[in-house]
């Protein structure tokens, strides 16, 4: 019934979050982060490049994965333009087996909230730490979900020129306190000349964790050192709910 990450979100996913874009300036914090990495970093979660091919542009040796072919292809083409070649692969992060071994492992802006249940979120992080050299870190980006409203419905119309344009539902459907999750169905519709001409509707599922949750499960998966750092400043202790939180542990 619901598509994943398909043609139509990756088509907006461009025009709203283009390679480059920063959000609330994650990719000038990941790239001081990763300073004077030598050896080989992962992507998980990857997407169209957003982050990953302006830190290529710094010079970081980047890899990327993630589980939305369409997504990787259109990742392709970016780096392809700009004379880049990245190793991109096609996974779930859940189960997945890369030939390399990392110095760096990196999930920046929510994407780890994707992972929507405990056993996924234990399940990968056990497969960064199997993933990483030793001393190798890991960087994860969670948030709470703060602004969600249940029952709210948004529409947002893309002009794409030509007659064309993409629209997109977002209805607010169920926080689940129990599970620490929330679901919003998203209602994609492409346009030409007032026609419909293609639509896809995702299921976006996002889970939350507590402070102190996540860093337990850091630990259980093995890693040691850890650090929570809010609003992307390196060690700035979280003050409220609407600060993005970041995670550093080393294997």
């Amino acid at each position: 019934m619901f598509s994943y990450y398909g043609k139509l979100s990756t088509e907006v996913y461009n025009l709203t979050k283009p390679p480059g874009h920063s959000i609330d300036g994650d990719i000038e914090y990941y790239t001081d982060r990763l300073k004077g990495v030598k050896g080989q970093i992962l992507e998980a979660g990857s997407g169209t490049g957003r982050m990953l091919i302006p830190l290529l542009e710094e010079g970081l040796r980047v890899d990327g994965i993630d589980y939305s072919e369409e997504m990787l292809d259109s990742c392709r083409e970016h780096c392809e333009k700009r004379g880049l070649s990245p190793q991109l692969y096609q996974g779930d992060l859940r189960d997945f087996s890369l030939p390399e071994r990392y110095d760096a492992i990196i999930m920046p802006t929510g994407s780890f909230a994707l992972l929507d249940s405990r056993e996924a979120a234990e399940k990968a992080l056990s497969l960064f730490y199997q993933h990483l050299n030793p001393g190798g870190r890991v960087i994860i980006d969670l948030y709470l979900p703060a602004s969600f409203q249940e029952g709210e419905v948004t529409t947002t119309a893309f002009d794409l020129g030509n007659g064309e344009g993409i629209t997109l539902e977002k209805k607010s459907v169920e926080t689940d306190w129990i599970h620490q999750q929330t679901v919003t169905y998203l209602k994609y519709e492409k346009w030409s000349m007032g026609k419909l001409i293609d639509t896809e509707l995702q299921q976006f599922t996002l889970r939350w964790y507590g402070l102190e949750e996540f860093i337990m499960l850091l630990e259980r998966a093995g890693f040691k050192e850890v650090t929570c750092s809010a609003g992307y400043q390196f060690l700035q202790q979280p003050s409220n709910k609407e600060q993005v939180f970041t995670f550093e542990a080393v294997k």
